[in-house]
């Protein structure tokens, strides 16, 4: 009967949806048609436009469509997305019940907000496969997290953020956030980011303008821009959406480290590199695991849990670096990151690495030295080993020495 109600509510919702316009009907042209009996069907909600250019949500499509075109599943007739969902519980749900009536086996939601309505699908469904991104909830059944160790790739953009602000002159660096220390995502990647650009530049600077929103592209223009002006930034960072900080950043001249995905082609003239997801990575994981079980109630024993993955798996990663670049950010960049793939050493423990030397001889050297927060607290003791995952994850609620909220 529950069944039956869903599938009533969710037809009712596709007819909603057509006769307003919103958007994620089942016509759109990435998940037009519908697939035979038998055939695996891939739901995904999003928070922003699937055809997005660049950023976030571009990401995550991106990752999804490379991953079934790899597990030979039709990205026309198996894949059904809702866009430009909020994080709004009913309306998550909502969108849930709509891709539950459309015959989903497996069905992805992209933004943190989306956590509380996914844990109650989850039980609602137990038939259907549920994976969210960037949260912490989960179940030992048929529902489970993932995110990555970005804040790798994020050291890797802040050693090329301060091997540019050497070269310019200019300690001042900028981060547009979408949110500060309420969030270990946020906190943890302008942390990651400001340890990469100190050590390379002590006297390096990192100034976060916070917008309080995850996606707002006017917010993240006027940020940056306040961020060149006030603070005389030369080099603009971030943690937010949309392509509009490093778009600023040329038009004032000055340079950009970008987010989500290669933004050189948005600011050719300002942008350094970007970390960057492989989202396909865990989407390929998670469909073919899913696909190859006989009940969705074994997809968490089968896929090991909650997803963490970092550059050793090739689940993150920086961009191309541009020839904006300084010209020993390259080597710098693939000394730090051979330590951190071979878990030789990673970026929030008692050792610091220090870079020295011109291109063509660039060496980094392993120090003993404190982790401090901004207020002189002792994170972790000079030579300890790095903070646990789940403070990184959930409880870094501090910014580093160097950091200074700016809002």
């Amino acid at each position: 009967m529950k069944k039956l109600l869903s599938l009533i509510v969710a037809s009712v919702v596709m007819c909603a949806a057509l006769l307003t316009g919103c958007a994620g009907a089942e016509g759109s042209d990435s998940n037009g048609g519908s697939s035979s009996d038998g055939d695996f069907i891939v739901g995904a909600i999003y928070i922003n436009s699937q055809n997005d250019t660049a950023g976030y949500t571009y990401a995550h499509h991106q990752g999804i469509t490379k991953a079934m075109e790899a597990l030979g599943l039709s990205t026309e007739s198996n894949l059904k997305i809702i866009d430009n969902v909020p994080e709004d519980d009913e309306q998550v749900r909502t969108a849930i019940e709509q891709l539950a009536g459309q015959g989903c086996n497996i069905i992805f939601g992209i933004s943190f907000g989306y956590l509380n309505a996914f844990a109650e699908a989850a039980e609602e469904y137990p038939e259907i496969v549920f994976c969210h991104a960037t949260g912490y909830l989960s179940n030992d059944t048929n529902f489970n997290n993932y995110f990555g160790r970005i804040y790798q790739a994020r050291y890797l953009a802040g050693i090329a953020a301060g091997y540019k602000s050497l070269e310019i002159g200019n300690n001042n660096i900028g981060y547009v956030s979408a949110w500060g220390t309420e969030y270990a995502e946020t906190c943890s990647g302008i942390n990651a980011f400001a340890l990469g650009a100190i050590a390379v530049n002590p006297d390096a600077v990192v100034h976060v303008n916070q917008i309080s929103t995850w996606g707002d592209q006017e917010l993240e223009r006027q940020a940056a821009e306040v961020l060149i002006s006030s603070y005389g930034c030369g080099v603009i960072a971030q943690h937010c959406d949309s392509a509009q900080p490093q778009i600023v950043a040329q038009e004032q001249g000055v340079f950009g480290c970008g987010y989500n995905s290669d933004m050189a082609s948005d600011a050719p003239d300002a942008h350094l590199t970007a970390p960057v997801w492989n989202w396909n990575v865990f989407y390929q994981l998670a469909m073919e695991t899913a696909m190859n079980e006989d009940s969705a109630s074994d997809f968490i024993s089968n896929i090991g849990g909650n997803y963490y993955g970092g550059l050793t798996e090739g689940m993150v990663d920086i961009s191309p670096l541009t020839a904006n670049n300084a010209p020993e950010a390259a080597e710098a960049i693939e000394l730090a990151r051979d330590l951190m793939v071979s878990g030789q050493w990673d970026v929030f423990s008692g050792t610091a690495l220090v870079f020295s030397g011109d291109a063509g001889s660039v060496s980094v050297e392993q120090v003993p030295a404190a982790l401090m927060d901004n207020e002189g607290n002792e994170i972790v003791a000079a030579g300890g080993a790095s903070v646990d995952d789940g403070v990184i994850q959930g409880s870094m609620n501090y910014y580093v020495e160097g950091v200074i909220a700016e809002s």
